[in-house]
């Protein structure tokens, strides 16, 4: 029996270790080849530990146990060349694409009397430029394949609003609509493209985000815009490694333009 994305080639953003190493193990394992890129070092903004070669390597390890062919890279997703480069040469080792995953992203947490210009812009660069910079080097190849599925991880906060996040939640509601606009453009060349929106999810970059203890004690009354209505505080990578399998496979074959949760509830609260 084949695997879900048999044959095919999966360019995947922020592949070094959380989402984005469980998306690469999971699409590997169900037959893809994968060319996994990261940035390997600070952002600029972070307040937690960063993604280091060693995890990338890692990763490499895991996709290559599996029997899979796998290309990676050290590309910051601000840099619109160096992940066209990243995409072009993985395509011209693995001979093809067709799926995109544009995961990589950064969170801070601060009041909105706290956020920085350079906060503001790193977040806005990093998650929603970058975001369009790893789509738009990955569309020609699909159209060149035939066609083709990409996914782009925005997040609850790309569909409520919650205190404390509002570079994040800016840039996580701008994929939406980029999304649904190039859904529109490129469905002529059967390439679909959605989104996913996790709740919180047990990975290195939750946590060691910190700092919601404190910002909770100080305003008692925000805590509940954060409680999933499952009786889980987090969700684990495998369960958006699940969904994105589904929409990039023949088993979403006709769902495009779509903001899929995998949220424990939260945004029906």
């Amino acid at each position: 029996m084949t695997g879900r994305v048999e044959g095919k080639v999966a360019f995947i953003t922020g592949a070094a270790r959380g989402q984005g190493r469980s998306h690469a193990v999971t699409l590997a394992a169900e037959g893809a080849d994968i060319i996994a890129v990261d940035i390997c070092a600070p952002s600029g903004s972070d307040s937690y530990v960063f993604a280091t070669p060693a995890d990338l390597e890692e990763t490499k390890r895991q996709v290559a146990a599996l029997g899979r062919r796998v290309v990676t890279a050290h590309v910051d997703v601000r840099d619109k060349q160096g992940v066209q480069a990243a995409v072009d040469a993985g395509v011209a080792e693995l001979g093809r694409l067709d799926i995109v995953l544009a995961n990589a992203g950064i969170s801070t947490l601060n009041r909105w009397d706290e956020v920085s210009e350079k906060v503001w812009q790193d977040t806005i660069d990093i998650n929603l430029t970058g975001v369009w910079n790893t789509l738009v080097a990955g569309v020609p190849h699909l159209i060149a394949a035939g066609g083709g599925a990409m996914v782009a991880t925005s997040s609850t906060l790309g569909i409520v609003g919650r205190p404390f996040f509002a570079p994040y939640a800016a840039s996580k509601h701008g994929i939406v609509g980029l999304v649904k606009s190039l859904a529109n453009e490129l469905a002529k060349h059967n390439i679909r493209i959605n989104t996913v929106h996790p709740t919180g999810v047990d990975t290195p970059m939750l946590q060691g985000l910190g700092g919601m203890p404190g910002l909770l004690e100080k305003e008692p009354d925000m805590a509940p815009l954060f409680l999933n209505a499952l009786p889980i505080d987090l969700v684990e990578a495998q369960d958006i490694s699940n969904a994105i399998l589904y929409l990039v496979s023949d088993s979403g074959r006709y769902i495009t333009g779509v903001q899929l949760p995998i949220d424990a509830g939260l945004t029906i609260r």
